[in-house]
């Protein structure tokens, strides 16, 4: 079993910016993709972003292209979530997941069998 617990979400004003942290424990050992998520009210969960801790490749959302940037620090066993330029659309709570993978990050809901609790993001006009 994988824990995942999220931190760094509030609220901020459009433009601003936030980091998320996903701090991993339990049978961390080996490979995995760690990905972040998110879901608005009454929308389904989307993909934002997600990494492989062992070939460092990343995958994200076009919506946060260029404004968003995943990273990792093995030390830690963390993977963060920098965001900037917030919009209000980026209004959601935030999920963390991760899965054993060998290459790929992984970019669908499904392919994740780990899940934070989430955090909730808001990002005021």
């Amino acid at each position: 079993q994988v824990q995942l617990i999220e931190s760094g979400g509030g609220l901020v004003q459009a433009g601003g910016s936030l980091r998320l942290s996903c701090a991993a424990s339990g049978r961390t050992g080996g490979t995995y993709t760690m990905g972040w998520f998110r879901q608005a009210p009454g929308e389904e969960r989307k993909f934002v972003a997600a990494v492989n801790w062992s070939t460092r490749t990343t995958a994200y959302a076009d919506t946060v292209k260029g404004r968003f940037t995943i990273s990792r620090d093995n030390a830690k066993i963390t993977v963060y979530l920098q965001m900037n330029s917030l919009k209000p659309e980026d209004t959601a709570v935030y999920y963390c997941a991760a899965e054993p993978a060998q290459t790929n990050p992984y970019t669908r809901v499904h392919e994740y069998t780990y899940w934070g609790q989430g955090t909730q993001v808001t990002v005021s006009s």
